[in-house]
């Protein structure tokens, strides 16, 4: 039986830092459940793109996840699978995919540490960078996979940066906590993700997954930290 994308990237995520215990493809939900369920996140969740989100809802010591994504984002996908190449036309498909994804599997693992404020800010701020940080490193192997000695170019680094990063238009939220929110971890995770870049494969990857063990206003500081040292 082939594995679907959704399966494999959930692997490589739970490989990378620890068993989420569900099958989070359990947790996809269809356009009207979608509906619904942002009409209840409040007036800010208009702003919040229609091809791809993730809902999250506490309920005592339970944790209710959903994972939408739209159909013609699938359609892009299946028609244009990165497994068999990643370029212009479904580079911005794929990271929608992969954050979403992202942003399930590191609440539920946070829901399993103990963390209950799933509705405050910085719950929401650390979800956004550890995926940003996340889906460039999910690029980048893609990339590799389809070059013939492995590697990734600087050329191919800039390209990932412009559609993760430059592309994104924060500014572009009326809701100034959006604005704020979508401003701040965009700039975080591009300096993180350029330190990582500097990295061998194992400094890396202990690098990532003590930093995936932080909480948001640690993370920051972690990254500010790093970031005035190589400015020196």
């Amino acid at each position: 039986m082939n594995e679907t994308l959704f399966s494999q990237i959930q692997r490589l995520f739970e490989r990378t830092y620890a068993q989420v215990g569900i099958n989070l493809e359990d947790c996809l939900i269809d356009r009207t459940r979608c509906a619904q369920l942002s009409m209840l996140a409040g007036k800010s969740a208009r702003e919040l793109s229609e091809l791809a989100r993730t809902f999250l809802r506490r309920a005592g010591d339970q944790l209710y996840v959903g994972i939408y994504y739209s159909r013609w984002l699938i359609e892009q996908l299946e028609q244009h699978d990165p497994r068999s190449g990643l370029g212009d036309r479904n580079i911005r498909s794929l990271i929608m995919f992969v954050e979403e994804l992202n942003h399930a599997l590191h609440a539920a693992l946070q829901f399993k540490r103990g963390v209950r404020e799933i509705a405050a800010e910085d719950f929401a701020r650390n979800l956004e960078l550890q995926a940003q940080v996340d889906t460039y490193l999910v690029l980048l192997l893609f990339v590799a996979f389809f070059r013939k000695t492995q590697r990734v170019s600087a050329t191919d680094r800039r390209w990932l940066r412009f559609h993760l990063f430059a592309r994104q238009c924060p500014e572009a939220f009326r809701d100034a906590n959006l604005r704020g929110r979508y401003l701040e971890t965009s700039e975080l995770a591009a300096s993180y993700t350029r330190f990582l870049d500097t990295l061998n494969a194992v400094r890396r990857l202990d690098e990532i997954r003590r930093f995936h063990s932080l909480d948001y206003g640690a993370k920051r500081e972690r990254i500010l930290a790093l970031t005035a040292g190589q400015a020196n």
